[in-house]
């Protein structure tokens, strides 16, 4: 990287400018010199440089009015002061108003390489940050919702209307449908993109765990406390905290949840000093917890609180003109990360997605392609690396059921087959077969009480 650094020597002292650039120049750095600072802002106004290395003290403009100026113009340059030894007040002053570093004149080649090398680091790091700004910001704006059917295309318009506010949103839908998905397209969307966005699964970590997670804990709360932690809510200050399966929140957390939405303000596990806290919330759940909140699970204070905007996310089988458009999305991904050339699907292929009623919904579809990819040495994808689930007359969509068109029921039949698929899958472990079911082990236990499953 040495090579394609350019820096700008800046100082009024003509041997100073030539030792300091035959040191940079041996070093592999691009090196070009200025007698002033007037210059220097000329210089950099010009072209750019990655690095200024700046005398202070410098007639017509010294170094740190060319600092302010380079601010006042918004000339993005890292700049490093030089001061006379006894003037290091003035260079600490330079830190303060933004300089990155400084070097005591006069001083050793190797503390001006090290200075600059620290420097480049920084840089380094700098410039990995705005890359990866730039691909999470790609990767959940609007153009990662994959859709053209109407009710996706609606779900988009929500998430339009809603992402620039601090309201309170809570996102419904089957497991599988891409709500966490929905929840940082509204964050990256928003003006808190810059900002965390902390995600948390109320569903898998175990409730004796879960409180010190959210809210953290003081030093001494107990034993083993031997130092304070910051809890989720304040990781996520100034950000987004998703919290994912929110149904499964214990009970005596939800009131605690609720004061801290409503009073911005969070209290540490063993603390009786309040925090305040700026953070936007989102939720998600594949529960209906209006019904949770008849059964006594769920605070009704907490789901009004949190259902001030629903965005209610189809499962995949109502957007069924969607299933193309995501195959082939999700094959594009696959291509590039298994380096293969796979130019599309076998239209036998298409017809059996199209024709799937797809439990799993869009992460169902999304592994079964990964899978495909990974098994076929053809250029298309064809129906013998798709898995006999899919294929089977079992799984074909019907829109009718012996149940006629009530939707409680027809999710009720689907969850009791899931479940007692991902059963046998197991050989009757619970705990992975809540795994497979992308559940909490007690919503599992649940499920299979409520339902009568052996």
């Amino acid at each position: 990287m040495a090579d394609q650094i350019k820096i700008l020597i800046v100082d009024d002292e003509e041997n100073i400018r030539f030792a300091v650039s035959n040191i940079l120049s041996t070093n592999g750095y691009q090196v070009t010199t200025a007698s002033n600072g007037e210059d220097a802002f000329l210089e950099l106004k010009k072209q750019p440089y990655d690095f200024a290395i700046c005398d202070i003290k410098m007639p017509k403009m010294d170094g740190m009015e060319l600092l302010r100026t380079l601010q006042h113009n918004k000339i993005e340059t890292t700049v490093i002061m030089m001061s006379a030894y006894g003037n290091v007040d003035s260079a600490l002053e330079s830190i303060k108003a933004g300089a990155y570093d400084y070097i005591t004149k006069p001083f050793k080649p190797d503390e001006l390489v090290l200075t600059v090398r620290k420097a480049e680091e920084r840089l380094k790091l700098y410039k990995e940050n705005l890359t990866l700004k730039r691909v999470v910001a790609k990767d959940y704006d609007f153009s990662a919702i994959i859709g053209k059917s109407e009710k996706i295309l609606n779900v988009l318009n929500e998430i339009k209307k809603v992402a620039g506010l601090r309201t309170t949103v809570l996102i419904t839908g089957e497991s599988g449908t891409g709500k966490e998905l929905v929840a940082k397209a509204t964050h990256y969307n928003s003006d808190r993109k810059g900002k965390p966005f902390i995600s948390i699964n109320c569903g898998a970590i175990p409730e004796n765990l879960l409180e010190s997670e959210l809210f953290g804990y003081a030093k001494g709360a107990f034993t083993g406390a031997y130092t304070s932690k910051q809890g989720l809510f304040e990781a996520a200050d100034g950000g987004t905290l998703f919290l994912d399966e929110i149904g499964e929140l214990p009970f005596n957390l939800q009131v605690k949840l609720l004061r801290a939405i409503e009073q911005s303000q969070i209290f540490r596990i063993g603390d009786t000093k309040s925090i305040t806290i700026d953070v936007r919330f989102l939720a998600a759940t594949s529960k209906d917890l209006s019904e949770e909140v008849k059964k006594g699970k769920f605070r009704d204070d907490l789901f009004y609180r949190l259902n001030v905007f629903n965005i209610k996310l189809p499962p995949l089988r109502e957007r069924r003109e969607d299933i193309p458009l995501l195959a082939n999305a999700f094959l594009r991904k696959n291509t590039v990360n298994l380096s293969k050339s796979i130019k599309g699907f076998d239209e036998s292929v298409i017809e059996i997605f199209m024709k799937n009623a797809w439990y799993g919904n869009i992460r169902e579809l999304e592994n079964v392609i990964e899978r495909a990819s990974i098994l076929t040495e053809k250029e298309f994808i064809t129906p013998e690396v798709i898995p006999d689930t899919i294929k089977s007359q079992d799984r074909v969509f019907s829109t009718g059921t012996e149940s006629g068109f009530s939707i409680k029921q027809a999710q009720r039949k689907l969850e009791i087959e899931l479940i007692q698929r991902a059963l046998k899958e197991t050989n009757g472990n619970k705990t992975k077969a809540a795994q497979l079911l992308e559940i909490s082990l007690r919503a599992l236990m649940y499920k299979l009480k409520e339902y009568g499953i052996e």
